[in-house]
């Protein structure tokens, strides 16, 4: 089942550009479970119920690759369960705390988890949603992780060190809680799980209203889930009380879950419960009461070991088939109960429908027919007074065709008349201008021809005067 976190820290945390440096992202609201990261639960399907507003999912990755995955609670500030698979075990390395940068401040540019010491005051509200350093400082308890370094290999172990995945322990309680973890991994979980790589981890812890310095919530238990989905598969649950450092209580996953918040489902089908193979179970309760009564686990098992286990697997087989036969008549009981309602609930639903359906279908139909007579009722006067209308206009075009016709036939007579009339006037108003222009004409000729003589005498005086001046010579003055 997809299931969101409901905040909004959407910023990715995946690229590290310090070597070593362990880096990690907080997946966003969009993404499926822990995205990379869903290879460290059955089926790629992560725990369901955890679903508060705070509940931050981080894919926690180093060199690009992931690593393990950590359900985070910034109310409590502390991981409520960090999802892994054992690998080869590394010897310790120095603690290199690392912080989350984005969860306090998702709009600045440190897309990367790095040291505290390194981040100075370059992060808004550092410290607001998650632990820091100094939140531990001057109190009795230390960071224990939940995801052990000691059970991962050197490239895994750097990447452990986030306080992202630590909370508060005492020192004996940290170091006995790692102690007893890497003992029932590395020998009565692994060996009894045929394929390594489908043993699948959490260590997670439970919150309490006991804080460190007003802040960081000290939990009440710590836990760890194991489930492995082999062909002959098994799950386990362990718990360890605050108060007890001794303490190592196995029981069942469903057990566990009862014990975490209402509707939790911490592996995809209780990983496989209904078919887990009895034996290993055994097997790995075995060892883990040898490891919680501080005996050693070696390669081999005294005979009091093996009687005692025989004895176990014998008491086993007899109780099987009671136990099963008690589920079988409780999930037969539950299953009636369920179809019962479901089937009332069915009928309720069909009765319930069918009214409606027909109240509805009946409303329609009314309003339906109402619509109708309405629109019937309405055109009704607009036709008839669309007809009246159009007899009026087509009496006022044969009035005016008339009209128009009239005018046409009396309008030729009248004009051939007034025409006729008007000739006499035209022609005696035209013989005074005929006659002005006749008198100008000739007037006019007559001014030419005078204009015509002066200019041939003007012109032969000018060529007798010109002549006269070459031929005869000059006198004096006088003369």
């Amino acid at each position: 089942r997809e299931w969101t976190m409901k905040t909004s820290i959407v910023f990715l945390l995946c690229i590290s550009v310090f070597p070593g440096f362990s880096q990690g992202r907080v997946v966003r609201e969009d993404e499926t479970g822990f995205a990379e990261c869903n290879v460290f639960f059955p089926g790629q399907v992560p725990p369901e119920g955890f679903t508060e507003p705070f509940h931050v999912k981080i894919c926690q990755q180093y060199n690009k690759e992931p690593r393990f995955a950590t359900l985070y609670s910034t109310k409590d500030k502390i991981p409520l369960y960090s999802a892994f698979k054992f690998t080869k075990p590394a010897q310790s390395e120095e603690e290199n705390w690392l912080v989350e940068p984005q969860i306090d401040d998702p709009e600045n540019d440190l897309h990367e988890m790095v040291h505290e010491a390194d981040i100075g005051g370059t992060v808004a509200n550092l410290g607001a949603n998650q632990a820091l350093t100094s939140d531990y400082k001057g109190s009795d308890y230390e960071r224990g992780l939940l995801n052990p370094s000691l059970l991962n290999e050197e490239d895994f172990q750097v990447a452990t060190y986030t306080l992202t995945n630590a909370v508060p322990l005492s020192p004996a309680l940290s170091k006995s809680w790692h102690r007893d973890i890497g003992k029932v991994v590395e020998q009565a979980l692994t060996p009894h799980c045929s394929k390594m790589d489908h043993l699948y981890l959490l260590a997670g812890a439970i919150p309490s209203s006991v804080q460190v310095n007003g802040k960081v919530s000290v939990p009440e238990s710590l836990w760890l889930a194991a489930c492995c989905d082999a062909p002959e598969g098994w799950s386990l649950g362990l718990v360890k009380k605050i108060n007890d450092e001794n303490s190592l209580e196995d029981l069942t996953v469903r057990e566990l879950e009862k014990q975490l918040l209402p509707g939790v489902h911490l592996f995809k089908g209780n990983c496989g419960e209904n078919k887990q193979s009895q034996e290993k179970r055994e097997a790995v309760l075995q060892v883990v009461s040898e490891i919680r009564s501080g005996e050693q686990v070696g390669a081999s098992n005294n005979q009091e070991t093996k009687d005692s286990g025989w004895v176990r697997r014998v008491a086993g087989i007899i109780a099987t088939p009671f136990i099963k036969l008690l589920e079988l008549l409780i999930y037969i009981f539950v299953e009636l109960v369920k179809f019962v309602f479901y089937f009332l609930w069915l009928v309720v639903k069909q009765v319930v429908g069918t009214i409606l359906d027909g109240v509805y279908s009946l409303w329609n139909g009314m309003v339906s027919y109402l619509k109708a007579i309405s629109m019937v009722l309405i055109s009704i006067p607009y036709d008839v007074g669309r007809v009246i209308i159009n007899i009026f206009l087509g009496f006022l075009q044969i009035v005016q065709d008339v009209v128009s016709l009239t005018y046409r036939i009396l309008s030729i007579p009248v004009g051939f008349v007034l025409h006729l009339a008007a000739f006499p006037y035209h022609s005696i108003c035209a013989i005074p201008s005929v006659l002005k222009d006749m008198a100008t004409g000739i007037g006019g000729t007559f001014l030419l021809v005078i204009d015509a003589t002066a200019a041939v005498l003007h012109g032969f005086y000018y060529l007798a005067g010109h002549i006269v001046k070459r031929f005869v010579p000059k006198g004096s003055s006088d003369d």
